[in-house]
């Protein structure tokens, strides 16, 4: 029977396209070789409330289903299944993947392409193998994991093979991964469960606190993605909230300054700026002695909120700059990654490691 499926399997994998895949915890990017990203969506699946069936036919994932965060009626459910970038819902996960897997393969449902997928660098061996099964149950071939801040360190081009030392910081919606790299891999790294979800939380008891109004989390990342900062702004700027007063229970506005969501954001900037510190901490003389010059390289999400590098230097003495496309950095790693796998098997795990 096995010699029958190998063929099969060959056969399968002729006709597939192998893909990286950065599974965040609020976006979801899938990198395809020779073709770049072709898809970056919100980890975001809707489902009829109690059976895990996907609305849709399978299609209220993505964007689809982010839009009916808390606007969904009783039967219905939109999930985030994965929390602080793991395995939070099992069989969501699953058909989640599948989705993408089916939507890069144009609703070949039989392919069976090889699957290279980011995971942050704190997840235990039992979540690493949840990760793998459920990219193999929903049709993966062949299954590959990479740390997040080596796949970002590939991703933006930095000399992460060389005997040089290389700090990258990836703040996402769920972990803010740091990690310092040389000869392909890290020296020292740490997950910080700190990242673009906690700053959306501290702008909802902001609102709650000092305004009576209660908003949503899409509201909240609005607020941020507006006028959200983490160093004062050569103009401070001022938006118009909508929500729910706290006291009377009816819909009602009121205007918020950048100033206050600054001062509302100071707490997850500086517990970030402290993790980095205490990395830098832990790593050896010499390479202490590169980061004088190469300094902090950060990505992700969460990196574009507006003057983080500076608070970032203003902590640490040590000059912080955020990447060219610095969303898109781990996906586009993970597609150098296929691309050059023999060269980096060894900084990969496959099931067979574990």
């Amino acid at each position: 029977m096995a010699s029958l499926f190998k063929p099969l399997e060959w056969t399968l994998g002729r006709f597939s396209v192998d893909m990286g895949i950065d599974l965040g915890t609020a976006n979801t990017l899938v990198c395809v070789r020779g073709r770049g990203i072709i898809l970056n969506e919100p980890s975001v699946v809707a489902v009829r409330k109690g059976t895990n069936e996907v609305l849709l036919d399978g299609m209220a994932v993505g964007e689809t289903a982010k839009q009916m965060l808390g606007k969904t009626p009783g039967a219905i459910e939109a999930i985030r299944p994965l929390r602080h970038g793991v395995i939070a819902d099992f069989e969501v996960t699953e058909r989640m993947l599948r989705y993408f897997i089916t939507k890069v393969h144009e609703g070949r449902h039989w392919v069976k392409p090889q699957v290279v997928i980011a995971v942050p660098v704190g997840i235990t061996a039992v979540e690493r193998r949840a990760v793998i099964h459920s990219a193999e149950r929903a049709g993966a071939r062949r299954v590959y994991l990479i740390d997040e801040p080596m796949a970002a360190g590939i991703g933006v081009g930095m000399p992460v093979t060389e005997a040089r030392g290389s700090l990258i910081v990836d703040i996402g919606g769920g972990t803010t991964e740091v990690a310092v790299i040389s000869l392909a891999g890290a020296v020292v790294a740490t997950s910080l469960r700190i990242a673009g979800d906690e700053m959306d939380e501290a702008i909802v008891s902001h609102m709650r606190r000092h305004h009576n109004l209660a908003v949503g989390e899409l509201t909240a990342e609005r607020i941020k993605l507006t006028i959200g900062s983490a160093w004062p702004m050569g103009q401070e700027l001022s938006m118009e909230v909508k929500g729910r007063d706290t006291i009377s229970g009816l819909p009602r506005r009121s205007t918020v300054t950048s100033i206050e969501i600054r001062e509302a954001l100071s707490e997850p900037v500086r517990q970030i700026c402290e993790s980095i510190r205490s990395i830098l901490e832990e790593a050896p003389p010499e390479i202490s002695a590169d980061l004088v010059d190469s300094g902090v390289t950060l990505v992700g999400g969460g990196s574009m909120l507006l003057g983080i590098g500076e608070a970032i230097t203003d902590f640490l003495g040590v000059p912080a700059a955020v990447a060219d496309e610095p969303l898109t950095a781990v996906a586009r790693g993970t597609g150098v990654f296929l691309e050059k796998l023999d060269v980096f098997s060894r900084v990969l795990s496959t099931e067979e490691d574990e």
